[in-house]
């Protein structure tokens, strides 16, 4: 490890920010403050999200990206309020055009929910219920939440669905089973129903996983389109900065349950400020030099049962600092005006600072 003062790194001419939140909220349609979200089982508490915050514009995408157990799906399931029993945001706000979602009532959950925000999973073979058609299954959340009340407005309002997110021939598709249908096509069935109540904000947890590359672009382009015709605000949850390079506004990179770098996609790829991110960008395949060898991080992912009092990163980090070990970074902005949280960004500030005198 290299070593470094504590009281040094402590005193370095450094921009903090407050509240972890870059936009300005009043732009905002979605607003995460400082959420903590854990879950209680037997071997003891899993802080599975451990004070996120992030702000979602008006018809704006926002990707969130991390490895498995970052904390990526836990904080879009708590937005959402569909936590497994043994789940509990234990701390922070979530809100909806200013009103806190978390103090919503069943029924204001329930209009919440579809209404407002929609989620789309990430393997829609299981999401989707194998004993009953598309068309019902469409139908079905058109009733309940929508003005089409009857049977025949229902079934022609969910055949205009089908149309709008490309699936073809959508007059005989409603009548087949999800088994009947391509992975491409389910979860083109997902984005219809995620759609059926025009929502405001739409997040697709993983929407491109199971699928192969050329379904994954078609898939991640009709989003793209929908978007800019609907207006809706999109969070898209990934593990593949690839994915979503050209596609979202802002990026929020999570490790460990929490925040580790934000900014914009040229920000992430060009300028990555954390030692995380940079381990992201070296496991990605360079088209231009398919013969380069890949860069996996080293190290296992953190164990959330012993989280360290440090940064979450500093086992598996080549460059770590002595501070690293005892104190968790502050979000502080870099240079060209994004965010990181790694004690290395402030080591530089303090040595540019002593170098210029």
């Amino acid at each position: 490890m290299t070593e470094m003062n504590t009281e040094q790194m402590k005193n370095a001419d450094q921009q903090s920010v407050d509240e972890k939140v870059k936009h300005n909220e009043e732009d905002a349609i979605l607003s995460v403050r400082d959420l903590h979200t854990s879950f209680f089982t037997e071997a003891g508490e899993v802080q599975a999200v451990n004070g996120v915050s992030f702000n979602l514009g008006r018809g704006k995408i926002l990707g969130v990206v991390g490895e498995s157990g970052s904390g990526k799906s836990v904080t879009a399931y708590s937005i959402m309020q569909i936590l497994a029993d043994t789940g509990k945001v234990t701390k922070g706000q979530i809100l909806y055009k200013g009103r806190d979602v978390l103090k919503f009532s069943k029924k204001e959950m329930e209009e919440f929910r579809g209404d407002k925000c929609s989620i789309i999973f990430q393997d829609p073979m299981t999401s989707l219920n194998p004993t009953f058609t598309v068309g019902w299954q469409l139908r079905e959340a058109l009733r309940l939440h929508t003005q089409y009340k009857t049977k025949d407005a229902a079934n022609k309002r969910a055949v205009e669905l089908l149309e709008m997110v490309g699936v073809n021939d959508p007059a005989s598709r409603i009548k087949q089973y999800p088994f009947e249908l391509s992975g491409g096509m389910r979860q083109r069935v997902m984005i219809a129903m995620a759609l059926a109540c025009e929502p405001d904000i739409l997040i697709a947890d993983e929407p491109t996983t199971a699928l192969d590359v050329t379904i994954q672009a078609q898939i991640l382009e009709l989003m793209k389109d929908l978007q800019k015709k609907i207006g809706m605000a999109i969070i898209i949850v990934t593990h593949d900065l690839g994915v979503i390079a050209s596609m979202c506004d802002e990026i929020i990179v999570m490790y460990g349950g929490r925040v580790c770098e934000r900014g914009t996609a040229d920000d992430i790829f060009y300028r990555p400020c954390h030692e995380y991110t940079k381990g992201l960008l070296r496991s990605i395949p360079n088209v231009n030099n398919m013969k380069e060898k890949l860069i996996p991080i080293g190290g296992t992912p953190i164990n959330m049962l012993a989280m360290p009092k440090g940064c979450a990163f500093c086992p598996r980090c080549e460059n770590a600092l002595k501070i690293c070990l005892t104190q968790q970074p502050e979000e502080m902005e870099m240079p060209d005006g994004h965010y990181a949280s790694c004690w290395l960004n402030v080591k530089k500030q303090y040595e540019e600072a002593n170098a210029n005198g």
